[in-house]
């Protein structure tokens, strides 16, 4: 059993900052990559940012220069710094991460259940 749980959402006024994290527990053997993806109403979830187990980064092109991502592996937690914060980044944000466990030697992804953050004045 794997457990992605998200936390640090919430209300912030534009041009503000959050900072996301989530930490991933369970039987776990290996973490792959970690990603950030939001989803507003009535649009598709979109991926924001992608970070490799070796630590390279990559961005959406509406985010890119405002957020980024980190990660720490001994807590095997990432996080989304995010500022400059716009009412369109109004969204439920979900961590995703590919995980191998101890039980099967196939690759797969798990999702956390999002976090909410509201960007408005």
């Amino acid at each position: 059993q794997v457990q992605l749980v998200e936390s640090g959402g919430g209300l912030v006024q534009p041009g503000g900052s959050l900072r996301l994290s989530c930490a991933a527990s369970g039987n776990i053997f290996s973490i792959y990559d970690m990603d950030w993806y939001r989803q507003a109403p009535g649009k598709q979830r979109e991926l924001v940012a992608t970070i490799t187990r070796g630590g390279s980064t990559n961005y959406a092109s509406s985010v890119k220069g405002r957020f980024t991502i980190s990660r720490d592996n001994a807590k095997i937690t990432v996080y989304l710094q995010m500022n400059s914060l716009k009412p369109e980044d109004t969204a439920v944000y979900y961590c995703n991460a590919e995980i191998r466990t101890h039980s099967s030697a196939t690759i797969r992804d798990y999702w956390g259940q999002g976090t909410q953050v509201t960007v408005s004045s």
